[in-house]
Order: C-alpha cells, then sequence, then structure tokens
C-alpha cells in the first residue's frame, strides 16, 4: 500500500485531511434515514393500545380486555398472534428486502438505496393511514418493511465510508440520534392522537409516518456519493474529486490508494455471498451475524415496540402508559448523546461491557418487583411509589442500550468489512437484526402471558452471554480506517488464526498492526 499515512495513537492509519462542514451536513442528512425506522418502532406500540384501533381491527383483544365476568390474568391481556402479527410482519419484509438491496446498494450506489427505501415506505404509510381493513394495515406494513430493509442497509454503510476515521463513530452514531427521535416523536404523537374525539386518532399516528419517508426520499437525492461506491462503480477521476471535497484537502494520495486497492480487490471478487464464508472473514461473518443477535437479545424491544401495551399491563392507566412510553423514549434519545460523545474517546468496547452490566442490573431488578407485585398469577397492583420506581429502572435501561448496543450494533458491523464483502456483510448484519425482530415482535405478548415476570430474566441471561463475548472476541476498532481493519483483526489473539499476511500487507510496505 502506497507509503505516507502515519498510525494513530488510538490504533489506526491517519490521512491527512481535516472534518470539513460538508461532509458532517451529508452524514447528518444521511442519518435521517434512521427517522423511519425509529418512528414504526414507536408508533405502533402506542397504536396497538388505543381503543378505537382496536375496536376497529382487533376486536377480539378489546372484548378480552373489557370481559368483566372473567377472570384474565394482567400478563394475558394483549395476548393475540394478529395483533403481534400487525407489529411484526414489517420486520419480515425487513429481513427478505435486505438481501435484495444488498445488490442494489453494490450495484448502483448507497443513495439510490436510501431513495428506494424512502418511496417505498411512503406507500406503506398512506396505504396504513387510509386502512380500512386488516389485509390494507398488514399490506402497508409490508410495504414499510422493505422501506424499512433498503435503508438500514445503506445508510450505515454509507456513514461510515464518508465519515473520517477519527469521528466516524459519532457521525455514523447520527444513524442512531434519528432513531431514538423517530421513536420519542411517534410516541408525543400517539400521546397527542389518543385524545383525539372520534375514532381516526389511530389513523394520524400512522399516516404521519409519511414525514420521515419523505425527508429521506428528498435528503438522499440531495446526499453526492460516496468514494467507495463511485470507485466500486468505476470512475476512479470522479471518486478521488469527491474524496478531496470530502475531507477538505487536495492530498488525498495514501487515503485514495487505499481505496482503489480495495476497490480492485473486490472486483475479483464475483461472488460476495460465497466469499464472506471463507476462512479469512470469519471474523466479520461471526460479527455480523452476533452483534444484531444480541442487540435483539438484550430485549429493548420489548420495551420500544409495546412500551404503551407493558405499562398498560403492569397497572398504568390509558394515559400513564402513553406518557410513561413518551418518557423512555425521551431518555434514548438523551443517552444517544452519550454515545456520540464517548465512542470515538473511550472506545466501543468501553461502551458494551459498561452498558451490558448497566442493562443486566436493571433488567434483574424490575424482573424482581414485578414478582413481589404481581406473582404468578398476575394479581396485583402497584402503588404509586412502585409505579415510576420501575419506570426509573426501564429508564436506566434503556439509557444503558442508548449509548451501547443500540448505536454499537449498527456501527460495529458496518465499519468491519473490507470492501469486497461490505454490502453481503450489511445485509446479513440487517437480515439478522430483522430476523430476531420479527421473532421477538411476534412472540413477545405470548412470551408475556407465559413466562410472565420471568421473561425479564430471560433477556437478562443474554446481556450475561454478549458481555461475556464483547469482553473476550471483540477487539477495539475506534480511529481505524476502515480499509485498515484487516490488522486489527490480524492482532488479536483468537481471530489472527483466520488473517493471511498478505491481507495486511500493502503493494509497497507492511502496514503497521495497531493494538487490538
Amino acid at each position: 500500500m502506497a507509503g505516507g499515512a502515519f498510525v494513530a495513537h488510538g490504533g489506526g492509519r491517519v490521512y491527512e485531511g481535516k472534518v470539513t462542514l460538508f461532509v458532517v451536513i451529508t452524514c447528518l442528512v444521511a442519518a435521517t434515514g434512521g427517522l423511519i425506522f425509529g418512528y414504526d418502532i414507536g408508533v405502533s406500540g402506542g397504536v396497538t393500545s388505543m381503543p378505537q384501533f382496536l375496536t376497529k381491527f382487533f376486536p377480539s383483544v378489546w372484548d378480552k380486555m373489557n370481559d368483566k365476568t372473567r377472570h384474565e390474568t394482567e400478563y394475558c391481556k394483549f395476548d393475540s398472534e394478529m395483533l403481534t402479527l400487525f407489529t411484526s410482519s414489517l420486520y419480515l419484509a425487513a429481513l427478505v428486502a435486505s438481501f435484495f438491496a444488498s445488490v442494489v446498494t453494490r450495484a448502483f450506489g448507497r443513495k439510490i438505496s436510501m431513495l428506494f427505501g424512502g418511496l417505498v415506505f411512503l406507500c406503506g404509510a398512506l396505504l396504513n393511514g387510509f386502512a380500512t381493513n386488516i389485509e390494507m394495515l398488514i399490506i402497508g406494513r409490508l410495504l414499510l418493511g422493505i422501506g424499512v430493509g433498503f435503508a438500514n442497509q445503506a445508510v450505515p454503510v454509507y456513514l461510515s465510508e464518508m465519515a473520517p476515521a477519527k469521528i466516524r463513530g459519532a457521525l455514523n452514531m447520527c444513524f442512531q440520534m434519528a432513531i431514538t427521535i423517530g421513536i420519542l416523536a411517534a410516541g408525543l404523537i400517539n400521546y397527542g392522537t389518543a385524545k383525539i374525539e372520534g375514532n381516526n386518532g389511530w389513523r394520524i399516528s400512522l399516516g404521519l409516518a409519511a414525514v420521515p419517508a419523505v425527508i429521506m426520499a428528498i435528503g438522499s437525492l440531495c446526499l453526492p456519493d460516496t468514494p467507495n461506491s463511485i470507485l466500486e462503480r468505476g470512475n476512479a477521476e470522479k471518486a478521488k474529486k469527491m474524496l478531496q471535497k470530502i475531507r477538505g484537502t487536495d492530498n488525498v494520495e495514501e487515503e485514495f490508494q487505499d481505496l482503489l486497492d480495495a476497490t480492485e480487490a473486490a472486483k475479483r471478487v464475483e461472488h460476495p455471498w460465497r466469499n464472506i464464508l471463507q476462512p479469512q472473514y470469519r471474523p466479520q461473518l461471526v460479527i455480523c451475524i452476533l452483534v444484531p443477535f444480541f442487540q435483539q437479545l438484550t430485549g429493548i424491544n420489548v420495551i420500544m415496540f409495546y412500551a404503551p401495551v407493558l405499562f398498560k399491563t403492569l397497572g398504568f392507566g390509558d394515559d400513564a402508559s402513553l406518557m410513561s412510553a413518551c418518557i423512555t423514549g425521551g431518555v434514548n434519545v438523551l443517552a444517544t448523546f452519550v454515545s456520540i460523545y464517548c465512542a470515538d474517546r473511550f472506545g466501543r468496547r468501553a461502551l458494551f461491557l459498561e452498558g451490558g452490566g448497566q442493562m443486566l442490573i436493571s433488567q434483574i431488578l424490575v424482573g424482581v418487583m414485578i414478582a413481589v407485585k404481581f406473582g404468578v398469577k398476575g394479581d396485583g397492583k402497584l402503588s404509586s411509589f412502585d409505579a415510576n420506581f420501575i419506570l426509573f429502572l426501564i429508564c436506566v435501561y434503556v439509557a444503558a442500550f442508548a449509548w451501547s448496543w443500540g448505536p454499537l450494533g449498527w456501527l460495529v458491523p458496518s465499519e468491519i468489512c473490507p470492501l469486497e464483502i461490505r454490502s453481503a456483510g450489511q445485509a446479513i448484519n440487517v437480515s439478522v437484526n430483522m430476523l430476531f425482530t420479527f421473532l421477538i415482535a411476534q412472540v413477545f405478548l405470548t412470551m408475556l402471558c407465559h413466562m410472565k415476570f420471568g421473561l425479564f430474566f430471560f433477556f437478562a441471561v443474554f446481556v450475561v452471554i454478549m458481555t461475556i463475548f464483547v469482553a473476550f472476541f471483540l477487539p477495539e476498532t475506534k480511529n481505524v480506517p476502515i480499509e485498515e481493519m484487516n490488522a486489527v483483526w490480524k492482532a488479536h489473539w483468537f481471530w489472527g488464526r483466520y488473517i493471511p499476511d498478505d491481507a495486511v500487507i500493502g503493494s509497497n510496505n507492511t502496514r503497521k498492526t495497531p493494538d487490538a
């Protein structure tokens, strides 16, 4: 590889250039793609707790909630396969769409994927807002899922490729910030629309998903493509000019040469899906599978999808349950600022480990509180103090996730893959994320009905496992240029055996190996 770059104290080579206003604005615009994902996560739980929505589309659930002649445990009031299918169908569609998005992202560029995702999501939002039957609802959710699949495939990769290594974590986490803002906005809108007279408040909540879809679609039209993507499609001169623009300097020879070498290597790979299965890509494959798997097994989407339903089950009133969801959404946004500040200063591993410990403690305490107050039969009530304390513990848990597994679950898989397998790796990341999001969304209410307070202990066990995994198998990647990641894996005590020597040797000189 061409010389001229140097090894930074943080562990990676540093190229000449500065943080330009152009690249910051570009990344902020791209990150708005997270709004569609966040809004959907937040809106579905609130809508499914609205009486008007339930009576129109899920009357059996409404009847069960209000049948005074039957003794229904608090844990099982919302248990309905069709109700959970309304929420989870989106993520099944996103899973399938992510594989098609991988091909589109590689062949036509990241911004085309974002544009397509925004337009399809817009169609789904409109269909849901005007729905008159359950079929329209589910088809609309499937279209929303396609939009989410394309957005989640393209946006994290776009951000990782555009951002300078020293602030890649902060800019990439703007995607998670947009997700949290979308969740909070949905919670506030649900709280407001639930008070609207008549039966159409839920339509406004679902239909307003069109707003983030329009923002994403228009934003993608204004975005430039990344130098990596331009090179991937064969225009070296245009890619170099774009690199000079985003780095704010004409002297980009070292970084451009690295990108050029990576692109040439990628072009020799005709089958990235087959290639990612080779032993030399074993670290990236494992991380792209296990990180999104563990992210969902933290149990966060139990809180975010069904926050109003969960709080209602725990004895909060209608208004109180929606307001509690807004409070946890606000905590989610504020805590994400912590990750933006800390990820490039203290590293990914420190946030993963601290967040895991904090989530574990809060989950165990919530489980104990619910066990004491409701027992196995689900009979009981919460005092004002008990309800506020459980809300506090859930906020502690949400904060921990928001500065650890939330943003890092998207950042780390998007930054570790070399160009030749980057689209495939991100597609695996998104598809695994969506698969387990779908499964958890589909079975949560049934799990709550049968496992009761043990559900919180179930997720706590996985938090222990994932924290141990990070401690032993995830190397630090802060400040490392994404084209230099093989040096990190080569230096790792376990993964180093899979990385061939020539993977970290350039054309002219041996790359220096950063600390793992």
